[in-house]
């Protein structure tokens, strides 16, 4: 606590002449992730999800499921901590089908992904997030095929400010939240930092996390800015993974685990310079962002009896994103060309370990490590993309907007075994991947309330290094030889606000083809491989309603209904799940927040939250269906006086038994239990900020 009070008043006794707010607020909304430059959204063929700060700050996440879940289509599940998995308009999943940014930046490296990646940004301190559902290829590349996550990070404070938000909960939740900001003339910084630290609901299941965030701004000009960003996360959690019971145990003791060693440490570095340049009087814009990251990631994931492993891996990126950006006057044109650069060496370490579990317990309770090295892995893997792209928008006729763009990737995997080749190592080798990724989109503004879209997108996914290097119980020959995943998507949809925004009504239609994607088979219980599934279709509707009939009363729905089918996926000459609906993929997904804001409150108010989960599939062959459940979750905060809040929470207030993921493994039906009843209370600080 000290520490952090100390690096707070560092950050406001830098100096003492503050500036003045020159940017008028802006009268529409805008988005930065459609096209890496601030626009309308309304002006987008496509559709993007936004959380906005004051969302944010009403939630106040401990987990990121807690905000991304409020935009249609969109569900993060928990697996431990603030480890999850993602589902947009797609099947939940751990696969590299996402991409993940922190300010336009890819949190990882595209040859060394992780599902968990949203926890390495400190969530509580960004300023928005934005959504992009469906490809985003053309602009960003491999990855950005199911949705692109992009977290802002929040610029310094006008004046000095100090912000501190200690909070406790249930099952030893502690966790306090600090700002530090201040601007002097043409100098600004900011410091977030989020120290936080859980027994975990579930038994052995103990969280802790330290972070920062520093950003500092500096504009020498008026045509020119730097903003340096600096993030650094230390996590741990005592489950690395969910911990699944059997049915038996999910319904009678949801609360135990058979987990007692396994295990995550992740250590993550960030460094960027983004430095931008006006040209041509104001009509050019160069923009060259150089970056650098440091990944470490220790663990025991979660153990079963025939699968279970101790992994090491560490990677470091020297990128760069350079992007030149010219607005024409003749039909209000904008051109984007720009080039991404990637450099990502990494090292991957891992021994299978041999368990001992109690028969009667059922519990994990110790590991040796395997002497035989068949299932070792010891490899270097360094991946390289150079990535130039183009986007192009234009105003034909007034109310319609041209929307084309290309991306081109060229990708290259270094790999160099320290162990012998076998059948589950391949010989060192170097894999090549190219694609071209176009797109093209149309809007058409009926009136300043109503617009609509429709779109086209290409994208394609690389495997991983994981995915091409671990061959997983004999199949290293088939893995070096994973194809890519490639996608087209369709879109329409209508954007429309009324009574000066007091009804919002989004409406989008989606359909989506991908090939040859990458899915989990499991022939029996002690092997796991990755194949190519040949065909899979997602279609579906998703709806964003807005109703504030009064300025203390609101209601907020987002509806998602969507059917995810293998067109093709014929495993072996007797294994056919051609057809049938992929597993882990809701039909129906809904989150309604009502919400009441009494003067009274002064500031503060009361949400009533309901989120649905439709039935999904456990298995490819469709025998084995999760009900799906209903969860009611509450929120209230109160305006004591001037920058005093307080405020409670309750996650799951009917205290509902339901599994955050259910599936089935061999004949073996696995539930991974989801948060009982939990209550929070905190209060926050704030003293100054504009």
């Amino acid at each position: 606590m000290r520490f952090m009070l100390a690096l707070l008043s560092g950050v406001l006794l830098c100096g003492n002449v503050y500036a003045e707010e020159t940017k008028p607020k802006q009268l529409e909304e805008v988005v930065v992730t459609a096209t890496r430059e601030e626009e309308p959204l309304k002006e987008k063929a496509q559709t993007i999800g936004v959380i906005k700060e004051e969302d944010i700050k009403d939630v106040k996440p401990s987990h990121p499921s807690q905000v991304l879940n409020r935009i249609p289509g969109v569900w993060i599940n928990t697996t431990s901590g603030e480890g999850h998995m993602t589902a947009i308009r797609q099947p939940l999943s751990g696969s590299a089908v996402y991409l993940f940014l922190e300010d336009g930046i890819p949190i990882r490296s595209t040859g060394f992904f992780n599902h968990n990646a949203l926890y390495e940004i400190n969530m509580p301190g960004a300023d928005r997030i934005e959504v992009i559902k469906g490809p985003g290829t053309a602009l960003y590349g491999s990855d950005a095929i199911g949705g692109t996550i992009n977290v802002m990070t929040k610029a310094p404070s006008l004046t000095p400010e100090i912000e501190i938000t200690p909070e406790a909960g249930e099952y030893g939740w502690y966790r306090i939240l600090a700002t530090g900001s201040n601007t002097w003339g043409n100098h600004g910084f900011r410091l977030d930092l989020n120290d936080t630290r859980s027994d975990g609901w579930q038994e052995g299941s103990g969280y802790e996390r330290q972070s920062a965030t520093f950003r500092y701004d500096y504009t020498p000009n008026i045509t020119t800015s730097i903003k340096t960003v600096l993030a650094y996360s230390d996590i741990y959690q005592d489950t690395a993974m969910t911990s699944f019971l059997s049915k038996a145990d999910f319904e009678t003791r949801p609360l135990y685990n058979y987990q007692t060693f396994d295990f995550r440490k992740v250590d993550a570095f960030r460094l960027s310079f983004d430095i931008e340049k006006e040209v041509s009087e104001g009509k050019g814009l160069i923009s060259v962002i150089p970056y650098f990251r440091l990944n470490e990631m220790d663990m025991i994931p979660r153990v079963t009896s025939t699968f279970s492993n101790h992994s090491n891996t560490k990677f470091q990126s020297f990128g760069l994103l350079g992007k030149y950006r010219y607005d024409f006057e003749p039909m209000k044109t904008r051109l984007i060309l720009g080039v991404d650069l990637d450099y990502s060496p990494g090292e991957y370490f891992e021994r299978r370990i041999i368990v001992t579990r109690d028969t009667t317990t059922l519990k994990y309770t110790s590991y040796t490590y395997d002497t035989s090295t068949t299932n070792n892995y010891d490899f270097d893997a360094a991946f390289t993309g150079v990535s130039p792209y183009v986007h192009i928008e234009t105003s034909p006729f007034a109310k319609l907007r041209l929307t084309l763009g290309a991306r081109y990737d060229d990708m290259e995997y270094d790999y160099e075994t320290h162990l012998a080749p076998n059948a589950n190592r391949p010989e060192n080798t170097k894999k090549s991947f190219s694609h071209l990724s176009p797109k093209i989109g149309l809007t058409y503004t009926f009136t300043k309330d109503i617009s609509a879209f429709i779109t086209y997108n290409n994208g394609f996914r690389v495997p991983s290094a994981g995915d091409l290097f671990k061959g997983n119980n004999g199949t290293a020959s088939t893995a070096v030889n994973l194809k890519p995943i490639k996608i087209d998507s369709y879109e329409t949809g209508i954007k429309t606000g009324f009574l000066d925004n007091r009804i919002t009504l989004d409406t989008s239609l989606y359909l989506m083809e991908k090939e040859d994607d990458l899915v989990s088979y499991k022939p029996n219980a002690a092997t796991t491989q990755r194949l190519n599934a040949g065909k899979t279709e997602h279609k579906g509707i998703e709806i964003a309603l807005g109703i504030k009939p009064i300025k203390e009363v609101g209601l907020d729905v987002a509806y998602s209904h969507a059917k995810h089918t293998y067109d093709e996926y014929r495993v072996s000459p007797t294994v056919d799940y051609s057809g049938k609906e992929m597993p882990l993929a809701p039909r129906q997904i809904i989150n309604s927040r009502l919400y009441y804001a009494p003067s009274i409150f002064n500031g503060g108010k009361i949400e009533l939250e309901w989120v649905k989960l439709g039935s999904y599939w456990m298995d490819n062959a469709n025998t084995e269906k999760y009900s799906g459940h209903d969860l009611f979750n509450f929120r209230a905060s109160y305006q004591i006086s001037k920058g005093w809040e307080i405020y409670v929470r309750v996650i799951n207030i009917a205290d509902k038994l339901y599994a955050e993921r259910a599936e089935k493994s061999g004949t073996d039906l696995q539930y991974g239990p989801g948060q009982p009843r939990t209550f929070f209370a905190g209060i926050t600080y704030n003293w100054g900020g504009k």
